[in-house]
């Protein structure tokens, strides 16, 4: 994990931009993850743990009405996390973090399901995600999922600066 997220942060600061992060299942490991590379406040702005669901609609501004509607381990709410945490700490691109590390079920998913919330310019993306193994083993790999997802989103407008992109149905 520690190479994909020095390549996030690579990859952000020569564009000039910015991250943040909203993180629940992962519990503040993402935030970890790309702090723990040095020079990363060169790019990354800061994060909020919202386990709760009350940190999430009163700090993140997630709609109670979605929370009602989808619940906290879905596309949606992982969508309206990543766009708070951009909204309040200003960062171009966000991630988010939300499902379920185990061992219970929540809200009726099994352990493992996860959804990974992606947003930037011109972006807004939700990855879903099905893990095996224990807790730690679900929070690990989710983090390590949501960098690929970033850096992969990034290398991808990095590919696409010279040349025509099409539109991949992401924002």
């Amino acid at each position: 994990m520690e190479v994909v997220a020095a390549r996030v942060l690579q990859l952000l600061v020569e564009r000039g931009a910015t991250v943040a992060t909203a993180e629940s299942l992962t519990g503040g490991q993402l935030a970890a993850a790309l702090t723990a590379v040095p020079g990363a406040s060169r790019a990354y702005l800061g994060g909020v743990v919202s386990y709760a669901t009350s940190v999430k609609e009163r700090v993140l501004g997630v709609p109670e009405e979605l929370v009602a509607r989808y619940g906290v381990i879905s596309p949606e709410c992982a969508l309206a996390m990543a766009r708070g945490a951009a909204l309040i700490t200003g960062a171009d691109w966000a991630l988010a973090t939300t499902g379920v590390a185990g061992p219970d079920r929540q809200e009726g998913h099994p352990p493992g399901t996860v959804h990974v919330g992606l947003v930037g310019p011109g972006v807004a993306t939700a990855l879903a995600l099905e893990l095996v193994g224990d807790r730690a083993a679900i929070q690990a790999r989710t983090c390590a999922e949501a960098l690929s997802a970033l850096a992969g989103m990034l290398d991808g407008a990095t590919a696409g600066r010279d040349e025509p992109r099409e539109d991949r149905g992401l924002g």
